[in-house]
């Protein structure tokens, strides 16, 4: 099979799934290499930009998916009916931040940290699709961890976990009271914590069009 062909098959897979599809879906399909299936959609990320069409190809945790250029929802609202989109109150952000940084975690410990009850916050974010059951711990009760899902990911524009602004740490001082240990000072980190937060208030508000083409 000539590259060209494998090219327009990832481009059809990737328009057509709406949603994201995971390299080892395209190489059991294709019967290529990893390598090979992130070298052509990177050819094809770069075509797109290159020709400023209205889609883009992002990396969602271990695969890609096709959506719109956020720069374009707007004009595709006259298109798509306006329901009342979901919003997250300050508890529910809360929540989501601590299973963010704290991948299976349970929502005893959720509740340890926040130092009040997160019932409706975690089945609101499993509402939303934003977390999802990671596994049951072997523990009295067989408690319910969670993690966040790909739609989280996709919402903050990120690929993983790792590209999450870096938490400052605390320590205790001479008076033992608890205070920031390494606090970013640079106006940059500052901007990619500030970003982080409008950004899934941004996702939620496009949520419904990110997929027009399904």
């Amino acid at each position: 099979m000539e590259k060209e062909n494998k090219k327009a098959i990832i481009e059809a897979i990737l328009f057509a799934s709406g949603r994201d599809v995971k390299i080892s879906e395209i190489v059991s399909i294709l019967d290529i290499e990893a390598k090979d299936v992130q070298a052509i959609v990177e050819a094809l990320k770069a075509e797109y930009e290159l020709q400023n069409r209205g889609f883009e190809i992002i990396k969602v945790g271990e695969g890609y998916q096709m959506i719109t250029k956020k720069d374009y929802y707007d004009y595709l609202y006259h298109i798509f009916d306006n329901r009342a989109k979901p919003s997250l109150s300050a508890a529910a952000m809360e929540t989501l931040s601590i299973i963010a940084y704290n991948p299976k975690i349970t929502r005893a410990e959720i509740e340890t940290i926040r130092g009040v009850a997160s019932d409706s916050s975690v089945y609101k974010l499993l509402e939303y699709g934003l977390i999802e059951e990671a596994e049951k711990l072997d523990l009295p009760g067989r408690p319910r961890a969670y993690k966040t899902t790909n739609e989280f990911l996709k919402m903050f524009g990120i690929s993983s976990l790792d590209e999450l602004p870096e938490l400052p740490r605390y320590k205790i001082d001479e008076n033992e009271q608890i205070v920031i240990d390494d606090l970013p000072q640079n106006e940059e980190n500052n901007v990619a914590v500030n970003e982080a937060g409008e950004n899934i208030e941004e996702s939620i508000e496009g949520e419904s069009t990110q997929n027009e083409r399904q």
